[in-house]
Protein backbone atom coordinates (compact mmCIF):
# COMPACT_ATOMS: atom_id res chain seq x y z
CA UNK A 1 0.00 0.00 0.00
CA UNK A 2 1.44 3.62 -1.04
CA UNK A 3 1.37 5.98 1.71
CA UNK A 4 1.60 9.68 0.18
CA UNK A 5 2.57 12.90 2.25
CA UNK A 6 2.06 16.54 0.61
CA UNK A 7 4.48 19.57 1.87
CA UNK A 8 4.71 22.82 0.27
CA UNK A 9 1.48 24.41 1.51
CA UNK A 10 1.34 27.87 3.61
CA UNK A 11 -0.04 31.45 3.44
CA UNK A 12 0.87 33.47 0.28
CA UNK A 13 0.01 36.77 -0.96
CA UNK A 14 -1.88 37.04 -3.98
CA UNK A 15 0.43 36.89 -7.35
CA UNK A 16 2.95 35.01 -5.29
CA UNK A 17 3.70 30.99 -6.59
CA UNK A 18 4.01 28.07 -4.11
CA UNK A 19 5.45 23.88 -4.83
CA UNK A 20 3.36 21.63 -3.11
CA UNK A 21 5.25 18.25 -3.02
CA UNK A 22 3.79 15.17 -2.78
CA UNK A 23 6.01 12.13 -1.77
CA UNK A 24 5.41 8.45 -1.79
CA UNK A 25 6.29 5.36 0.19
CA UNK A 26 5.99 1.74 -0.16
CA UNK A 27 5.10 2.42 -4.21
CA UNK A 28 7.17 4.14 -7.79
CA UNK A 29 5.25 7.02 -8.49
CA UNK A 30 6.55 6.79 -11.94
CA UNK A 31 4.57 3.48 -12.46
CA UNK A 32 1.02 5.52 -11.89
CA UNK A 33 -0.66 8.15 -13.19
CA UNK A 34 -1.07 10.87 -10.33
CA UNK A 35 -3.18 13.89 -9.48
CA UNK A 36 -3.82 16.87 -7.34
CA UNK A 37 -7.04 18.07 -5.80
CA UNK A 38 -8.54 20.52 -3.79
CA UNK A 39 -10.84 20.69 -1.62
CA UNK A 40 -12.20 24.95 -0.04
CA UNK A 41 -14.43 25.00 2.36
CA UNK A 42 -17.98 24.26 1.66
CA UNK A 43 -17.41 23.13 -1.05
CA UNK A 44 -16.72 19.16 -2.78
CA UNK A 45 -13.11 18.20 -3.61
CA UNK A 46 -11.98 19.52 -7.25
CA UNK A 47 -9.77 18.18 -9.83
CA UNK A 48 -6.85 20.94 -10.40
CA UNK A 49 -4.14 18.62 -12.47
CA UNK A 50 -3.00 15.37 -13.71
CA UNK A 51 -0.39 13.61 -15.27
CA UNK A 52 -0.11 10.12 -16.90
CA UNK A 53 2.19 7.48 -15.54
CA UNK A 54 4.31 7.92 -18.78
CA UNK A 55 4.49 11.92 -17.59
CA UNK A 56 4.25 12.78 -21.22
CA UNK A 57 0.27 13.73 -20.77
CA UNK A 58 -0.84 16.07 -18.23
CA UNK A 59 -4.65 17.73 -18.15
CA UNK A 60 -5.46 20.89 -15.65
CA UNK A 61 -8.95 22.51 -14.65
CA UNK A 62 -9.58 25.40 -16.31
CA UNK A 63 -8.98 28.14 -14.00
CA UNK A 64 -5.31 26.77 -12.65
CA UNK A 65 -4.45 26.21 -17.08
CA UNK A 66 -1.89 28.66 -17.29
CA UNK A 67 -0.48 29.26 -13.49
CA UNK A 68 -0.17 25.67 -12.50
CA UNK A 69 2.42 22.80 -13.60
CA UNK A 70 2.30 19.48 -12.82
CA UNK A 71 5.17 16.90 -13.03
CA UNK A 72 6.78 14.10 -11.90
CA UNK A 73 10.50 13.96 -10.11
CA UNK A 74 11.53 9.98 -10.31
CA UNK A 75 14.64 10.38 -8.76
CA UNK A 76 12.99 11.53 -5.81
CA UNK A 77 9.90 9.86 -6.25
CA UNK A 78 7.75 12.78 -5.67
CA UNK A 79 5.16 14.35 -8.12
CA UNK A 80 4.87 18.27 -7.72
CA UNK A 81 2.58 21.35 -8.58
CA UNK A 82 4.14 24.70 -9.07
CA UNK A 83 1.37 27.13 -8.41
CA UNK A 84 2.17 30.86 -10.03
CA UNK A 85 0.12 33.80 -9.64
CA UNK A 86 -2.05 32.44 -7.01
CA UNK A 87 -5.34 34.15 -6.42
CA UNK A 88 -7.45 34.11 -3.23
CA UNK A 89 -9.77 31.67 -4.93
CA UNK A 90 -6.79 28.82 -5.20
CA UNK A 91 -7.49 29.12 -1.06
CA UNK A 92 -8.20 25.51 -0.23
CA UNK A 93 -6.79 22.06 1.40
CA UNK A 94 -4.46 20.25 -1.95
CA UNK A 95 -4.57 16.70 -1.90
CA UNK A 96 -2.15 14.44 -4.40
CA UNK A 97 -3.58 10.80 -5.53
CA UNK A 98 -2.19 8.27 -7.01
CA UNK A 99 -4.20 6.88 -10.39
CA UNK A 100 -5.84 3.50 -10.60
CA UNK A 101 -5.32 4.19 -14.46
CA UNK A 102 -2.62 4.63 -16.27
CA UNK A 103 -3.67 7.94 -18.34
CA UNK A 104 -5.08 11.14 -16.46
CA UNK A 105 -8.58 11.67 -15.07
CA UNK A 106 -10.33 14.26 -13.74
CA UNK A 107 -12.71 12.34 -11.48
CA UNK A 108 -11.83 11.30 -8.14
CA UNK A 109 -13.24 7.74 -8.46
CA UNK A 110 -10.03 7.24 -10.70
CA UNK A 111 -7.63 7.33 -7.53
CA UNK A 112 -6.93 4.57 -5.12
CA UNK A 113 -4.71 6.37 -2.46
CA UNK A 114 -4.45 9.81 -1.07
CA UNK A 115 -2.43 12.14 1.02
CA UNK A 116 -4.06 13.71 3.96
CA UNK A 117 -3.65 17.51 2.21
CA UNK A 118 -1.58 20.37 2.55
CA UNK A 119 -3.32 23.90 3.79
CA UNK A 120 -2.72 26.58 0.85
CA UNK A 121 -3.83 30.39 1.79
CA UNK A 122 -3.67 33.07 -0.77
CA UNK A 123 -4.42 36.13 0.80
CA UNK A 124 -5.99 39.32 -0.85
Amino acid sequence: QVRLVESGGGLVQAGGSLRLSCAASGRTLSSYAMGWFRQAPGKEREFVAAISRSGVSTDYHDSVKGRFTIFKDNAKNTVNLQMNNLKPEDTAVYYCAKGSVSGVSPITAMYNSWGQGTQVTVSS
